[in-house]
């Protein structure tokens, strides 16, 4: 199998050389697209669309057919792993999601299993296949999954949280519990990980969207040693090519000696980290995709563009940077300052730049 026409997504990831910095956007297919929100209310609700193959290629599609970018990454949800486990996952208007049914006894969490991803998320691994055949081999796809942490917190608090009352309580109070869920969901993901690379993904990414809220011992203890067993039991590769991994941990900017060591191969940064700091922290261990902060993309065009090129020159000349955002685009931002951003990055000179 040979590489996309533009690989160059794929080649940042691996420190190889660049003619330009790639840049693709979490949630880069999301409500800010009207064409998204169109295919939404065909769909009938955002389960509905993440469970269709043919509805969740189309909005992949969507944000590659009006910008630039660099990668696709597939239309899906971090909660449908637990969903695959019984949980009952729903979307609640205005609520975000929710689970029906929570784990909280005792039992409940002693049963758990880690589901068969070929059978019980075959919808996930059809909508890869499906976008690796649309895309027509142009640019790299990328499948996620959520961390085990993070996952774990909506399967124990039922939904978001504010303080994360509910699961810090099982960590401090019944470690051997929140370490049962842990260790399936561990399992859950990489299998489900796997699986989308055997079906055609060709980077994955992992969300550790709430390992911020540990303390330094609990993100070691019950995050960073649980990221760092997928990644052992990862394939990294397929089809003859490499398959990158990316870990991003949102406000892990104090620990990216440590997640660097976790085997990856790039480390997701939000905005609360400077660029240059982390490059010379982690050294050339390992390639840094971020970091704009997603409010600057309500700026005007002219200020978008300086905020690009900031974090560019943060990161100074050679390869191994992917521009991304700090975390999710609003679904407020306007489109045309996303075509802005792009333009922005891709025009920025590799050569001759300086941190600041």
């Amino acid at each position: 199998m040979t590489r996309p026409q533009n690989d160059t997504f794929l080649r940042a990831l691996l420190r190889e050389p660049v003619t330009h910095t790639p840049v693709w956007l979490m949630r880069q297919a999301g409500r800010y697209l009207p064409e998204y929100n169109e295919t939404r209310r065909r769909a009938g609700s955002f389960l509905n669309l993440c469970k269709n193959p043919q509805l969740a290629c189309e909005v992949t599609l969507q944000p590659l057919a009006r910008f630039d970018l660099d990668a696709a990454i597939l239309f899906s949800d971090i909660l449908t792993v637990p969903d695959a486990m019984g949980l009952g996952l729903y979307f609640a208007e205005g609520e975000g999601p929710k689970f029906e049914r929570p784990l909280r006894n005792e039992w409940e969490i002693r049963d758990l299993t880690a589901p068969d991803p070929n059978v019980h998320l075959r919808y996930v691994m059809d909508a890869v296949a499906e976008i690796r055949r649309a895309l027509g081999n142009s640019v790299p796809l990328i499948g996620f999954s959520g961390s085990p942490w993070t996952l774990a917190c909506y399967m124990v608090e039922g939904g978001a949280s504010a303080d994360y009352r509910t699961i810090k309580t099982m960590l401090y109070d019944r470690p051997d519990l929140l370490h049962r869920i842990l260790d399936v969901t561990a399992t859950a993901v990489v299998n489900y990980l796997n699986a989308q690379i055997e079906s055609g993904a060709q980077a994955v990414m992992i969300f550790d969207s709430w390992g911020g809220v540990l303390s330094h011992a609990a993100y070691h203890e019950f995050s960073l040693a649980y990221m760092r067993r997928i990644l052992a039991d990862l394939k990294r590769s397929h089809d003859g090519q490499r398959v990158p991994c990316i870990v991003f941990t949102k406000g892990g900017g104090q620990w990216l000696e440590a997640i660097a060591d976790t085997g990856c191969d790039a480390i997701g940064l939000d905005w609360t980290t400077h660029l240059g700091e982390a490059r010379a922290r982690v050294g050339n261990r390992v390639a840094l995709q971020g970091n704009l902060d997603p409010m600057a993309l309500f700026a005007s065009p002219d200020k978008v563009a300086a905020q690009a090129h900031r974090v560019m020159s943060q990161f100074g000349e050679g390869t191994g940077h992917v521009f991304n955002l700090g975390h999710g685009i609003s679904q407020f931002t306007p489109p045309e300052n996303v075509s802005v951003l792009i333009h922005a990055v891709h025009n920025y000179p590799l050569q001759g730049s300086s941190a600041d």
